[in-house]
């Protein structure tokens, strides 16, 4: 009789399928001791924070200093955030400051802090800042890993390791640092792993997708529901794991495992390839990154160039302002490894609701009262993006010149975001040739002819389009937070999370009006939100009219696969018959058929 097989469901990485043995590591929390110490014992629990610290520094220093040469970009950078994190003045100094003044023990006075800093990253509204607050758990947790006198917070072997099979992490949490030491040093042979908490945008997640580690996050209570050397079937695909599965899940997922190795090979022999359709329509799949190292990956995977290179890490984890310099070397970095290749840079898109520092702000000269770093009563529709950067011209300007400056190294394009006025447009650019009078005056080089484009993510914006196809060079449709505002959902509340609909009729006609009205005009529209990188939406955005598509590296290949088997004539037919639909249900099944026609070749 065939074992039971539960499905335990998370959120996958999508890199594939793997099978071992589950192995359970320690959960992360442990009890705080809370103590008060005497005047005279201050000096002592300082050097023990101090200790703790350079333990750790320490650790991260080791594997930084192994991480390979071909290893991809997020990596090493991952170490450096961390390493970054153990030197923030909020976390190395604040609980030494603590210590002194209020006489309390070391593990009591980082984790005071700790809370501090988080609660400042949980109440921003951007998915993936809000998500660096797992980041800074894990370095403090590793340093009061130190202080309670553990040797090293590395993960222990499974018990299981010497039976060839493979391995399975199963924890509440793992950070980058961890998945390094497992992967690189353990011995054993790690196939994966499943954590309690995490999402799409933990650190965690993102190496794993770039290292090409199946994993599935958020499965609540998994620890509870896995025993120690159960097996497990990880299929990071679809977010599912099977737990003590039969022979006949375990051959078929063998089969899949197979015909998965087979796909990858074939994709990457499309690397050279110009994507285009079936009916000879060529398309851009450009790349969306978040670091300048992320360059590399785009290059690796093909990529026509970088449609959205988000500014925002330069400016997060510190208690200053990135300088003019800093930036330039960034974004310069940037256009020379795309080698002439398209470089789109978005200005930065920041607001109240994400964590500056309240110290980033000294010297930075603004418009309004307050420094703007608190946190605001509805952040999504507060002072954020291009409204943000028009409170704080000083730092706006800075971050202009920077990309100015760069644009001498390939071909860089200018992105503002969030634009809703025409007022704001001009005021955009009035800034930029601001900031091109001073660097002559500087006799600096720059790009005079840099393209200014804007992103279409406020449904105002794209029921006005008219401003925008006359006073800019591109646009960009932000399909994140245009469904969010469409729908007025918070996509970050998880009461309402299950309306956020990406085929919503509203939406899909917003998207069409701009792909649309930037056609009529003779301005190249760029989808840069999660649908650029969805396969099932391919032929609907291409149907609408879509021709420059951007997303993860990661997705590049899979997408061009998919361009191939599609024709411009079929996909406009699918495009009429969704827009007189009227449930995103019917729409869902339509896509779902489509897409299986096409794989068949179907006119």
């Amino acid at each position: 009789m065939p074992s039971l097989i539960q499905q335990l469901g998370g959120y996958g990485v999508a890199c594939g399928i793997a099978i071992g043995r589950a192995h359970l590591l320690a959960p992360s929390e442990f009890e705080i001791p809370k103590y008060h110490i005497a005047p005279d014992a201050v000096l002592h629990e300082v050097a023990r924070l101090n200790n703790a610290f350079s333990l750790v520094r320490a650790e991260i220093k080791e594997l930084r200093a192994d991480v390979a040469e071909t290893a991809p970009a997020e990596v090493g950078a991952f170490l450096d955030l961390h390493r970054m994190i153990l030197d923030d003045s909020l976390l190395c100094d604040a609980p030494r400051d603590l210590v002194r003044t209020r006489h309390i023990n070391a593990e009591w006075a980082l984790t005071i802090q700790l809370e501090e800093v988080c609660r400042q990253f949980e109440a921003i509204d951007d998915e993936y800042f809000r998500s660096r607050s797992q980041d800074v758990r894990q370095v403090v947790e590793r340093v009061l890993r130190r202080l309670a006198g553990e040797r090293s917070a590395r993960v222990p072997l499974p018990k299981h390791a010497d039976t060839g099979e493979a391995t399975i992490l199963v924890a509440h949490d793992l950070s980058p640092a961890d998945v390094l030491h497992f992967r690189e040093h353990s011995g054993v042979a790690f196939a994966g792993f499943l954590t309690e908490i995490g999402g799409p945008t933990s650190h965690t997640t993102i190496l794993a997708r770039s290292l090409g580690i199946p994993a599935v996050v958020g499965i609540a209570g998994v620890r509870e529901r896995v025993g120690e050397g159960d097996r497990l079937i990880v299929d990071s695909d679809s977010g599912r794991v099977y737990l003590r599965p039969d022979a006949d899940i375990l051959a078929e997922s063998r089969r899949q495992i197979r015909a998965t190795t087979q796909q990858r090979a074939g994709l990457r022999k499309l690397r050279g390839r110009v994507a285009q359709t079936r009916d000879g329509v060529p398309v851009e799949l450009l790349a969306n990154i978040e670091l300048p190292g992320d360059a590399r990956d785009a290059l690796e995977a093909g990529a026509d160039g970088i449609g959205l290179f988000r500014t925002e890490f330069l400016f997060m984890n510190r208690d200053d302002l990135p300088s003019e310099d800093e930036q330039y070397e960034s974004y310069a970095k940037v256009a020379r490894t795309m080698k002439g290749k398209p470089v789109v840079i978005r200005t930065l898109d920041v607001g109240a609701d994400k964590v500056l520092n309240p110290g980033a702000h000294a010297g930075s000269s603004g418009t309004r009262d307050g420094d703007g770093s608190g946190p605001q009563p509805n952040p999504a529709l507060g002072l954020r993006a291009i409204r943000y950067c028009l409170a704080y011209p000083d730092l706006f300007l800075t971050q202009l010149r920077a990309i100015l400056r760069a644009s001498e190294h390939g071909t860089v394009r200018l992105l503002v975001p969030m634009l809703a006025h025409l007022h704001e447009i001009e005021q955009a650019i009035a800034f930029v040739i601001r900031a091109q009078e001073q660097l002559t005056e500087r006799r600096q080089k720059f790009d005079a002819g840099i393209e200014i484009g804007g992103m279409i993510e406020v449904p105002g914006a794209a029921l006005n389009l008219g401003p925008f196809v006359r006073r800019l060079k591109f646009l960009s449709l932000g399909t994140n937070d245009l469904i969010q505002y469409t729908l007025a959902i918070d996509r970050t509340d998880s009461s309402v999370a299950y309306l956020y609909e990406p085929l919503h009729p509203a939406v899909l006609q917003l998207i069409h009006h701009t792909i649309r009205g930037g056609e009529k005009a003779g301005l190249p529209v760029s989808v840069c939100g999660e649908m650029a990188g969805d396969g099932t939406a391919s032929e609907l955005l291409l149907g609408m009219g879509l021709r420059r598509f951007s997303m993860s590296p990661a997705q590049i290949l899979p997408i061009k696969q998919r361009i191939f088997d599609l024709d411009t004539k079929a996909a406009a037919r699918l495009a009429a018959r969704v827009a007189r639909m009227h449930d995103p249900m019917e729409i869902r099944s339509a896509l779902q058929r489509a897409d299986r026609a096409a794989r068949r070749g179907d006119k």
